[in-house]
């Protein structure tokens, strides 16, 4: 979803406490900024608006970013409409608005376009074109255009200062369970099934090989992870093993994703899959044989299904 937002008479329209970010994953940190943003709303009888980008703005800035996203844009306007906002604009962020000084965004976007009266901000957070201001700007400019600025402290949560940034660092490593802890969901990929190598099958594991909705998600680091598999079509959950990996034992070149859906029979080729990462099982390995492979991912179903019993 993208949306562009129309000019309008700032004095006709019911005044927001707004936050302003990327909110990629829309983790605990995020939901705490958000919940912080809709009890300052309540206090003064204003509404809720979080503000936040159709694509991230480095990709307009540098030419050269690849990002990593923790979502895709549909998932992200999901995940924060179940903050329970009162508005929700995604800004079409290209290079006019890039171009745009602090104050002038604060000035024509959140002033005169969207009647911002007060913007809630994290710790860390920075905008404009040269993003060298800080919140002593930030608070300066909007004394003069009738915005108060409201620091939040970061979120920390078991000695952890919860971010993006540090979700990413523990998916690629592979800590799901920890990345899943900041973000408070299980990390979830999206997309088709598509025909792969059928070495699963051969050995009793036929597995649904997964091409990702989202061009530019993350994907965990390598290994065998526990998984819950949604199909498009079926309304129970199952249970899945997921490997993502090269497949060093058949010479692999190219990174797969390959759930094996727990007691699932049927063939869902060109069908979509959501799976949700629950904790990592093992690192992905080279085996001398094809049997050593069989061996090892029954041991893999054993503790799958273990893993999958907890609540």
């Amino acid at each position: 979803m993208e949306m562009t937002i129309p000019a309008h008479n700032s004095s006709t329209m019911r005044p927001y406490v707004a936050t302003i970010g990327f909110f990629d994953g829309v983790h605990l940190g995020h939901r705490y900024l958000i919940n912080r943003l809709k009890v300052r709303a309540a206090q003064i009888g204003a509404a809720s608006m979080v503000i936040t980008f159709a694509r991230h703005p480095q990709q307009v800035v540098r030419k050269d970013f690849v990002p990593q996203l923790l979502l895709s844009p549909q998932e992200k306007l999901e995940r924060l409409e179940e903050t329970g906002i009162d508005r929700c604009v995604v800004l079409n962020f290209d290079g006019q608005m890039a171009a745009l000084s602090a104050r002038e965004f604060m000035q024509t976007i959140l002033k005169e376009q969207l009647n911002v009266v007060e913007l809630v901000i994290g710790h860390d957070n920075k905008f404009g074109h040269d993003r060298q201001e800080d919140i002593d700007d930030y608070r300066r400019y909007g004394k003069e255009l009738g915005i108060d600025i409201i620091e939040e402290c970061p979120f920390e949560m078991d000695g952890l200062t919860i971010s993006s940034s540090l979700i990413r660092q523990l998916l690629t490593t592979g800590d799901i369970s920890t990345a899943n802890r900041c973000l408070g969901y299980a990390y979830t990929l999206s997309g088709k099934v598509v025909q792969g190598f059928q070495e699963g099958r051969k050995m009793g594991f036929p597995t649904a090989n997964l091409t990702p909705e989202e061009a530019f998600v993350l994907l965990p680091g390598k290994g065998v992870y526990a998984t819950r598999v949604r199909v498009a079509g079926f309304k129970e959950t199952f249970g899945g093993m997921t490997n993502i990996g090269n497949r060093p034992t058949f010479g692999g070149k190219t990174t797969t994703i390959e759930t094996h859906i727990l007691d699932f029979k049927h063939d869902i080729y060109d069908g979509n899959i959501c799976v949700s990462f629950i904790e990592r099982i093992r690192n992905e390995e080279r085996f001398d044989s094809i049997e050593a492979l069989r061996q090892e991912m029954m041991n893999d179903e054993k503790k799958t299904r273990n893993i999958l019993k907890q609540p």
